[in-house]
């Protein structure tokens, strides 16, 4: 019931019909909350914190997953290549840490959440996961004094962190109808104004889209890999399993799971299940009965906790290539806080 319930209210974000029209005064109680929030800061009554190095912030304005993660990887890639050493932070959504957390070898999805575990063991630069980001900030100094930069995993209304730069994330659903949550799927109005208070300096704001709007912005594109990889370690290639016969059964608690089915069969697999599931499932509880001859594929994101139980589960990684014309924006716009030690071609891919 639940799950119809917000596969309706998905579907009336993308116009202005009978049920997103009825959602409008939540939407309007909703809308002066955030007004409010933002005015606390906006006029000093609360003030954002500034850490010792620049502060690069990866979200979006909308509801559900528009490429985030893969953005944050390929941002930290590209400062990589430029010779800087960036780490992570993250709220660590669904995890079930109380305090500021350094995610470890021995750290697990239910611990600090499926989106850092993938982010550390993807990039393998320092992650720290805490609601209070300011506070994951200041540990992630604390242990690791030689970083440059610092990239947080979401937070754009967050605004107790400073940022020297935003980059929003918008997928090809645009602003959908251009209404607040529940109404429309904005978590705050667009064009958005980044918050500044008196005695900071005025924060960069770049858009992204992972896919065609009608919105400016740079324009990344993506792509799954030709090759899945199991809990042991193990790889095989897509064309293995096209070519096998084998029935395959696709499982993703992602927020879009048919984008991730849709870009399988774009690869040319034949799937005889899918099976959409919330975003960040607990797979504790999952079990699936099968002949023996099924094979599972998940998303990435899915197997840092779907291995535990299933780790002969495939996940697909999805690779992401940001624009040279933004990963050059985004020089130009931290040039006031830093200078490239060492130049580098712009243009990067990442998952």
């Amino acid at each position: 019931m639940a799950a119809a319930l917000q596969a309706a209210i998905t579907r009336a974000w993308q116009g202005r019909g009978v049920l997103s029209t009825a959602l409008l005064p939540i939407s309007w109680i909703y809308g002066a909350l955030t007004a409010v929030h933002r005015w606390t800061y906006a006029t000093g009554l609360k003030r954002s914190e500034k850490l010792q190095v620049p502060v690069i912030v990866v979200g979006n304005v909308i509801a559900g997953g528009a490429g985030k993660t893969p953005t944050v990887l390929g941002v930290i890639a590209h400062l990589q290549n430029l010779g800087f050493k960036p780490a992570i932070i993250s709220r660590g959504y669904g995890g079930s840490h109380q305090s500021p957390t350094v995610v470890a070898d021995a750290s697990t999805a239910h611990d600090v959440g499926d989106e850092p575990l993938l982010l550390w063991r993807s990039s393998g630069v320092p992650v720290v996961v805490a609601r209070n980001r300011v506070a994951a900030g200041k540990l992630l100094l604390q242990t690791h004094p030689d970083i440059t930069h610092i990239v947080c995993d979401d937070g754009l209304q967050h605004y107790r962190l400073f940022r020297d730069l935003e980059v929003c994330v918008f997928d090809s659903r645009g602003l959908g109808n251009g209404r607040l949550l529940p109404a429309g799927m904005l978590r705050q109005p667009w064009p958005r104004t980044p918050v500044t208070a008196a005695g900071q300096s005025t924060q960069g704001l770049m858009v992204l889209k992972t896919g065609q709007s009608d919105l400016e912005g740079h324009l990344a594109t993506r792509a799954l890999s030709e090759t899945a990889i199991n809990g042991h370690g193990q790889t095989i290639a897509l064309d293995a399993l096209r070519q096998s016969g084998t029935p395959l059964h696709v499982i993703a608690g992602i927020a879009q799971p048919d984008n991730f089915f849709r870009m399988l069969q774009a690869k040319g697999l034949d799937l005889q299940t899918t099976e959409g599931l919330p975003d960040h499932y607990d797979f504790d509880s999952y079990s699936r009965k099968s002949d023996g001859r099924e094979v599972l594929i998940c998303t990435e994101k899915d197997a840092t906790k779907l291995w535990r139980h299933r780790p002969d589960a495939w996940a697909v990684p999805l690779l992401q290539t940001l624009p040279p014309s933004f990963l050059a924006a985004m020089d130009q716009a931290l040039l006031p806080q830093h200078t490239p030690p060492v130049s580098s071609p712009h243009g990067h891919t990442t998952h």
